[in-house]
């Protein structure tokens, strides 16, 4: 009905046609290996034979059948016959139905039981009699009971050889659920019907493709394959489902390879484990692999190409990497490169001197003598490879020569190599062997060409794959197939007897006789004919019964024609072969009939002639010669009226047919070919149908019947293919309600085809998410076996849906799956999944797992919430080390696994310890004691050191009790060269005082060791006088040697080296951390900058891009520019880029899209002017979506003016909302709120998945903009109500601790207790903090800290800094051991330097700071006694250097401080003069300590001065002018200091010019960059007499820092920048220069800053407007002036410069903050308020009404 409302509809006149006539195509569906017949469709193959056998119709009878259940049945059942396991159960079956279910039963199955009963009965005479005509059945109605219950009792099946291969097929068609579960899931049994059986061999053809993955699940697992366990039929299907991974492993692992070919069935496998013959080009490989200036990250080096450059370039390796030490101990790091090391030793010893050989062509490949001598395989190959050009002409062309070589096996693939190029091209195109895969028609002439050009893939690909053979071969054109296989596969394993292609046995599979139960398939009969010819003829031919069954099946309609052929032959042959004979000789009355009547038929009429033939058969043939005749006529003489009565009549008729074929009383297909013909009727409408309303009711409403419809045989044509197509065409609105409502059938047929398609297939990730949803919390609840199927969509899945899984967890399928593909999935997937699986696990049930409980789970227990996972024992931690290790264990878990063992097992031998790797680190010091004299001592230092190397640290008395021996450190001149190479990770810890002590001769073999160290400036530079005692710097490669140590080469030593030393070092400095400072960072790029081949240098010195000053890139740009592609690949910064922009639109006037991309990083310095006319010229949105992904894909940050400007520029088209997702992040964000809080729902996702992506960038937003901006999202996204879930939290990311606290504190308490690892990484406001302490307290998580145990400590963690003092107070004192709260101090300063930590603290004010250090202080002091009352400190107490590194020196009491031991107070003085907690009493005491040790000021020597730090701030004014200043590392140190008051400061100036002994006019910028804040103590007047373009190139440092310079000061130094030599007068700056200039900015007279126009407020950095004197900003800006700030500049506006301003200008002021702010007012309470403006055009009219107002 529902299709006649919708003209879905469909004629019955071609149906009746397909009934009555012969078909002239196979009638099936889809062409899938799902193509099998569902319990509704009839058993056509069956049904025919009763049709022919009058006998077999007989036996339809429920008469017979009533005497067969009451005789024979009972008889078996009395006495327990087990001749027959399926008759037993069919009787069995029968006897529990009363008559009237015996009768449906009988009525419904008839067909099903002749075909079982006619081969089990012996005695056939009683079926010879008349039968008298069956009683009318009753109506067909639904089985009381299933098919499996009556026939397929899988159960029974134990003895293979019993059960009948109709009977396989049947259940395999009816039943095939649970066939797959209970035979394709049963390797022995499947194996055992398919050798018991030969018509069974379709069985592993229909196992593979019941599922893509299912197969290769179930047997190929090749770790388990053995000699004795594998097996041929395992191989056959791994090879044909696995290939790939199957043959990777045969020719990588030897010994599987062995263990495959030790089995003589397995030897068809044809391997090719080397790729075709290449010709690579070495020299290009070289140059383009081995420049080893470019390698700079170690990580990217493979081992490849060492090896090529070792062998192809041994010199340039030689020079470049062995003589790097630096790079070569950083390359020695990797284990599987550590023979580089060996190999750089002897090359440096041994240089080589002679080239290599190289291969001569002309000496060896001689083609001329090819042709009269035997030529090696080899040989050939190699000349090919080497002379491909030479080779072409000279055999390629030569035909002769060609076709002599490929007599060679060997040579054979010069077939495919010598194909002229349009031949190869073509290829491709008709060689398509992955289609041939599917049941499609192949055109022989491809075939033939493919088998002749491409025989090499031709073999592999077709004559090796069953699977297409079969398909290739239903076409009887191409049995040429079989011998063209059969020459070039070899024997397939039948040997001499019978055997044929591939293993096949005429023999064993023709079993002619079973043909007439079950007809064979079109493979079967095409091979039985080619293979057993005379044996097919006399079984077939002369059996007119069979022949008439395989005549009327369509794919066997050539059997008849060759059996006419072949007894016309015979029968020639016994005449004598006098007389011809033909079937037109003999009569037939069909024909004979179509020729009198003189109708033109096409038709093959030689199965209705031949013998046999049924009168049917001819009357079909008849009519449909008759109809073709004739329907050309009827067409003009059909009237409209008759063609409804016809219409009429054929339906009528269908019904009758219908009815008749239910009863059984004929079978002509008509259920079928009704099937059919509405199924193409139904294509036919979707293919129409524009509305998706109704193919929606379709799809969704009758899903299960189009898959029936479907699902008709084992072949198919496009229609079911098409009908599934229509599944991925479903719109995203729809595809939840549709999909979900389709059944379990359909479904996997659309995964099938997603899985086998998915290449292609293109799919949003929404479209892709919502069909994984469905999937599983949909079909997968009500279908567990889906979910091998669902493999391919793993990684699309939701975390949310994996907890909606079943409970599946005890489904080894299901487990193994889960863990074969677990590592592919992200964190948040694999956590799912183990928080899924914990539902079936307990503390219980763990522990009765026994030791091999994790081996036995797999890698899901890594993956298990730390509530379960904490139930492993020690025992099962150690037995499953090797599935713990080869996940990702986090750190919680790290830590649970060494404590457990380490603490349990004291006998853990070497190569445990080995596995253990890092988590050695995590132990107690202690518990790795015991080890001391054992011999896996050395692996736990080894382990220990290489943790402290990459940054991990441990504990201090872990380090101090097992590295560090007192008294060895006592005297450092004692040490050995290799003792302190083992020391050299401990050795900053040790203070510079010690590495005094050491000499050169120590410290020089060690370099390698110490080159890869984080020392601090001044220890590294201790070191580096050192060892460049006797090895100048200056000579090629010492300085890459140093490594991290560069940052303790002195400025003057940099200044007097080569510029080619400088240019070969940078890459290598790069690499290190910290690297260079500012002094140096300068001394470098200006000596560079200042040769005039610098030009040509920019991809050497582009590490030092963003250090070089804007003076020395805008002497040289138009040089630079006149290669404008290397210029735009450099990663200028946004002055650089702004002022070069500047210099090349000079040259182009009328800039297009096309030239501004071309422009690279140079284009990020556009004016908004150049923009805005760009977007004008070109308003379109690819073209503006072009320059949009420009500007994201480049490293450097935007300026706030670019991105504002594209902002404003793009708002007032009508595709901006489309080009939101183009913007990025960084341009998103800079968007005010009132256009976001605009934003509809799918935008602010859009929103929300940039900044998910990309957090970057909202961490470096005012806290203000980050709270506003996650608030607004929150509210649209519908998160502000109920719990705060799991879901919420993971899709806001970073953002999601910025909701507002009404809605944090409703975060979900299982999510916070299982996840608090991963909440840990999170930025925590004061009020955030606050309230996890809260949740940290609840019952529902872990409850009053008084009941703290070990375990909560470490899950807590660094939140335990968010608890109040008096929260903290009642731990339990036991708990909180030294070693447990260095562990805290270094987890949070593990944060703090991280991604998002480092973000955090920059934007946390100095308020917020000191709170979080006060509560940290508290607990190391609480917990370690110092804060007992009237209690002095004990010596105990006293920290030594390797607590306060593990710490925080400020963190300790100053008591304890002052009353350290000189050594370790010396070792610690560094960390003393950074620390910025330190108040200016304690500084005190501690300058005093240091006194004490080094004696008074006068005599610190510059490495105790430049330790000193923020120390030194306390040294008096008489101390200052005595102290030395001769090093610029000591002025530098000095300069960087804050603090220092204005007479302490002229005194500074004053020394560092006395102790250079150079005058003002002569400082380098190296200097004025070294003495920093120090530069405020030179007089205003003095500061006059400074060189201008020596400040300008210092400027780039000074404008960064908060100089406390004096307004007088402040303007003598923006003179020296407007001097003519450097930035020239102030009115022609561009924005680049006040970026530029920074802070300085702020000392420009009245006159020049309030004639400042947009472009160069825009270049005025916050701090700079932060600095400009109160009133002076008063009277500067005019409020039109202050419309043009930023939201960072109106924000940086101190309090004392709003006090002064007018009430306009704070108008204007508060218009900026309310585009972010959101509030009608300023938000400080100081504005009348004014509604928010889109744009600044609206400001500004504000402003002028505002202005009208006041002056009337």
């Amino acid at each position: 009905m529902w299709g006649i409302r919708h003209n879905v509809s469909w004629s019955f006149g071609d149906t009746i046609l397909d009934m009555f006539l012969t078909p002239e195509s196979t009638p099936c569906s889809y062409p899938g290996p799902d193509c099998q017949s569902l319990p509704t469709v009839s058993f056509s193959r069956t049904l025919k034979a009763v049709e022919d056998n009058p006998t077999a119709l007989l036996r339809c009878d429920h008469d017979n059948l009533a005497r067969f259940n009451d005789t024979l049945c009972a008889d078996i059942i009395t006495v327990g016959l087990q001749s027959s396991s399926t008759l037993s159960t069919f009787c069995n079956a029968l006897s529990i139905l009363n008559p009237t279910e015996v009768e449906q039963v009988w009525s419904n199955t008839c067909h099903v039981i002749q075909a079982l009963l006619l081969p089990l009965l012996e005695d056939r005479s009683d079926c010879s009699g008349d039968m008298p005509a069956p009683p009318p059945p009753g109506p067909r109605v639904s089985r009381s009971l299933s098919l499996s219950q009556l026939l397929c009792n899988y159960g029974n099946w134990t003895n293979a050889s019993d059960v009948d291969a109709g009977l396989v097929t049947l259940c395999s068609e009816n039943d095939r659920q649970e066939f797959i579960l209970a035979v394709c899931s049963n390797i022995q049994l499947m194996q055992a019907l398919m050798n018991n059986n030969p018509n069974n061999s379709w069985l592993w053809n229909f196992c593979v493709n019941s599922s893509d993955g299912y197969m290769v699940s179930q047997f190929c697992r090749y770790q388990t394959w053995t000699a004795e366990t594998v097996d041929p039929t395992m191989v056959a299907v791994c090879w044909d489902q696995d290939k790939e991974r199957l043959k990777i492993l045969l020719c990588q692992n030897l010994d599987f390879f062995t263990v495959v070919f030790s089995h003589v069935d397995n030897n068809w496998l044809q391997l090719n484990c080397t790729e075709a013959p290449t010709q690579p080009d070495i020299n290009s490989l070289v140059a383009a692999s081995c420049q080893y200036s470019e390698w700079r990250n170690v990580m990217e080096i493979t081992i490849e190409m060492i090896s090529m450059c070792i062998q192809n370039d041994d010199k340039g390796f030689v020079l470049e990497v062995c003589a790097n030490a630096t790079f070569l101990n950083e390359l020695l790091r990797n284990s599987a490169t550590v023979w580089v090391g060996e190999y750089c030793t002897v090359s440096l010893n041994s240089p080589p001197t002679n080239p290599p050989v190289v291969f001569s062509i002309p000496d060896w490949c001689i083609y001329d003598k090819w042709s009269k001598v035997l030529v090696d395989p080899s040989m050939v190959e190699l000349c090919w490879r080497h002379d491909q050009m030479g080779f072409n002409k000279n055999v390629c062309c030569n035909m002769p020569l060609l076709e002599k070589l490929t007599l060679e096996s060997q040579n054979e693939w010069l077939m495919s190599v010598c194909v002229d190029k349009e031949t190869k091209d073509i290829l491709p195109q008709v060689c398509k062997y992955s289609d041939w895969n599917k049941p499609i028609i192949v055109d022989m002439t491809d075939l033939a060409l493919c088998a002749e050009l491409d025989s090499l893939n031709f073999t592999q690909k077709v004559c090796t794959n069953t699977t297409v053979l079969q398909n290739l071969l239903a076409n009887p054109d191409n049995t040429w197939l079989l011998a063209y296989c059969a020459n070039h596969t070899g024997p397939g394993g039948g040997g001499e007897q019978g055997g044929g292609l591939m293993g096949f046995k005429p023999v064993e599979q023709c079993q002619y006789h079973s043909w007439t139960v079950a007809l064979p398939d079109t493979s079967l009969l095409t091979l039985c004919w080619d293979y057993d010819q005379a044996n097919f003829v006399s079984s077939i031919c002369t059996n007119t019964g069979l022949l008439s069954l395989l005549t009327k099946e369509p794919y066997s309609l050539w059997v008849g024609t060759l059996c006419t052929t072949y007894t016309n032959y015979t029968k020639g042959n016994s005449q004598g072969k006098t007389n011809n004979t033909s079937t037109d000789s003999q009569p037939c009355l069909v024909r004979d009939i179509v020729r009198r009547l003189n109708w033109t038929c096409t038709a093959d009429f030689s199965p209705a002639c031949q013998p046999g033939s049924s009168q049917t058969q001819a009357l079909q043939l008849l009519l449909r010669c008759g109809v073709k005749a004739l329907q050309h006529r009827l067409e003009g003489l059909l009237t409209t009226h008759m063609a409804s009565v016809v219409d009429q009549a054929t339906s009528v008729a269908v019904v009758l047919l219908v009815a008749l074929e239910e009863s059984q009383m004929m079978s002509l297909r008509v259920t079928e070919n009704i099937r059919f013909n509405v199924l193409k009727s139904v294509v036919l409408y979707l293919e129409k149908e524009t509305n998706f309303d109704n193919k929606r009711i379709l799809l969704q409403c009758f899903g299960k019947v189009l898959t029936s419809l479907m699902q008709t045989g084992r072949h198919g044509n496009s229609d079911g293919f098409f009908l599934i197509k229509e599944y991925f065409r479903i719109p995203l609105a729809s595809l939840r309600a549709v999909l979900g409502a389709v059944d379990i059938t359909t479904v996997r047929q659309i995964l099938q085809y997603f899985s086998r398609n998915q290449g292609t297939l293109q799919f949003t990730d929404d479209y892709l998410g919502t069909m994984v949803s469905v999937l599983f919390q949909t079909h997968l609840v009500r279908d567990g076996s889906l979910f091998p199927e669902l493999v391919p969509l793993l990684a699309l899945v939701n975390p949310a849906d994996i907890q909606s899984l079943p409970s599946l967890q005890t489904n080894l399928i299901v487990r193994n799956t889960i863990n074969s593909n677990i590592r592919s999935l992200s964190v948040e997937q694999r956590r799912a999944f183990g928080r899924w699986y914990s539902r079936a696990l307990s503390s219980l049930n763990m522990t009765a797992g026994g030791p091999s409980f994790i081996r036995d789970t797999g890698n899901l227990i890594v993956y298990l919430p730390f509530h379960s996972f904490q139930h492993l024992s020690p025992a099962q931690l150690l037995v499953g080390m090797d599935v713990l290790l080869m996940n990702t264990l986090s750190q919680l878990q790290q830590q649970f696994v060494a404590d457990s063992l380490i603490r349990t097992f004291r006998n853990l031998t070497v190569e445990q310890f080995r596995r253990l790797g890092n988590l050695t680190c995590l132990s107690d010091p202690k518990d790795l004691q015991v080890y001391r004299n054992a011999e896996a001592f050395s692996v736990i230092q080894d382990n220990i050191r290489t943790c402290v190397a990459q940054g991990l640290r441990g504990p201090s008395d872990m380090i101090s009790s097992l590295f560090l021996n007192r008294n060895e450190l006592q005297s450092p001149g004692s040490l050995s060269a290799g003792r302190v190479s083992q020391l050299a990770p401990f050795l900053p810890w040790l203070g510079v005082d010690f590495l005094q002590k050491l000499s050169q001769s120590q410290l020089s073999p060690a370099l390698t060791a110490l080159a890869s160290v984080p020392f601090t400036p001044a220890q590294a530079s201790v070191i580096v006088d050192k060892v460049s005692l006797n090895n100048s710097l200056a000579l090629p490669g010492q300085l890459q040697k140093l490594g991290s140590l560069v940052s303790g080469v002195k400025v003057e030593t940099l200044w007097n080296l080569p510029s080619d030393i400088l240019l070969s070092s940078l890459p290598d400095i790069a690499l290190h951390t910290p690297g260079l400072n500012p002094p140096q960072a300068n001394t470098i790029t200006t000596k560079l900058w200042d040769s005039p081949e610098v030009t040509g240098w920019l991809d050497k010195v582009e590490p030092l891009l963003p250090s070089t000053p804007l003076l020395s890139v805008l002497t040289r740009a138009s040089l630079l520019l006149t290669n404008r592609t290397l210029a735009g690949r450099q990663a200028w910064n946004t002055q650089q880029a702004k002022a070069l922009f500047k210099e090349a639109v000079k040259t182009m006037p009328n800039l297009s899209t096309e030239m501004f991309l071309a422009l690279g990083s140079i284009a990020r310095g556009v004016s908004c002017t150049a923009l805005r006319q760009l977007f004008r010229d070109k308003p379109t949105f690819s073209s503006m979506q072009s320059v949009l992904a420009f500007m994201n894909k480049h490293s450097v940050p935007l300026h706030s003016s670019l991105k504002k400007c594209i902002i404003e520029e793009l708002y007032y088209f009508d595709f901006f909302s489309e080009l939101l997702g183009e913007f990025g992040a960084q341009i998103t964000l800079a968007l005010p709120v009132s256009t976001i809080k605009k934003f509809p729902a799918d935008m602010m996702d859009t929103l929300r998945k940039m900044i998910v992506k990309d957090s970057h960038h909202f961490l470096l937003l005012p806290s203000t903009k980050q709270d506003i901006l996650v608030d607004k999202m929150v509210q649209r996204l519908g998160m502000y109500t109920g719990e705060f879930t799991e879901d919420e939290f993971r899709s806001l990311g970073i953002m999601a601790t910025y909701v507002v606290d009404e809605v944090f504190v409703q975060l979900v308490r299982s999510f916070f207790v299982e996840s608090l690892e991963f909440l840990r990484e999170f930025c925590y406001n004061s009020n955030k903090r606050d309230i996890v302490a809260q949740i940290l307290q609840e019952p529902g998580t872990f409850g009053p800290v008084q009941n703290w145990t070990p375990e909560t400590l470490n899950q807590v963690d660094r939140f335990l800094f968010f608890l109040p003092k008096e929260t903290l107070q009642q731990i339990p004192q036991a708990l909180m051991t030294q070693g447990r709260i260095e562990r805290l101090f270094l987890s949070q300063r593990r944060w703090e330097s991280g991604a998002v930590g480092a973000l955090c603290i920059q934007g946390r004010d100095q308020v917020e700071q000191t709170k979080l250090f006060e509560r940290q202080q508290f607990v190391l002091q609480n917990f370690l006694g110092f804060l007992k009352v009237g209690q002095v400190t004990p010596p105990a107490l006293m920290p030594t250097c390797e607590n306060l590194h593990a710490t925080q020196p400020s963190a300790w009491s100053t008591d304890s401080l002052t009353g350290m031991s000189s050594a370790a107070f010396s070792c610690s003085l560094e960390l003393f003069g950074q620390d910025p907690f330190f108040s200016s009493y304690q500084q005190k005491l501690l300058l005093q300590k240091t006194k004490e040790i080094y004696g008074a000021a006068r005599s610190f020597s510059s490495s105790v001065i430049t330790q000193l730090g923020r120390i030194a701030s306390q040294l008096s004014v008489a101390e200052l002018s005595v102290i030395r200043l001769s090093e610029l590392s000591t002025i530098s140190a000095l300069g960087a200091v804050s603090t220092w008051n204005s007479r302490q400061l002229a005194v500074l100036s004053s020394s560092v010019l006395n102790s250079t002994q150079v005058g003002l006019s002569q400082l380098a910028s190296s200097t004025l960059v070294a003495m920093g804040h120090i530069l405020c103590g030179i007089k205003d007047s003095d500061m006059r007499s400074l060189n201008a373009v020596e400040f300008s190139k210092a400027v780039l440092w000074l404008g960064r820092l908060r100089l406390s310079c004096s307004e007088e000061q402040q303007q003598a130094l923006t003179g020296l920048l407007s001097h003519s030599l450097a930035f020239g007068p102030i009115s022609s700056w561009g924005p680049e220069v006040f970026i530029e200039v920074g802070a300085l900015a702020a000392g420009l007279p009245d006159m020049a800053m309030s004639s400042l126009v947009k472009e160069q407020i825009e270049g005025f950095t916050p701090l700079a407007v932060s600095l400009i004197r109160a009133d002076k900003f008063a009277v500067v800006f005019d409020p039109a002036q202050i419309s043009m700030f930023s939201y960072e500049q109106a924000k940086a506006v101190t309090e004392a410069q709003r006090l002064l301003l007018s009430p306009v200008q704070l108008t204007a002021m508060s218009m900026v903050l309310t585009v972010w702010d959101d509030k009608p007012v300023d938000f400080r309470g100081r504005s009348p308020g004014l509604a928010l403006c889109p744009s600044p055009l609206c400001h500004l009219l504000g402003l002028l009404m505002v202005l009208l107002v006041s002056a009337l």
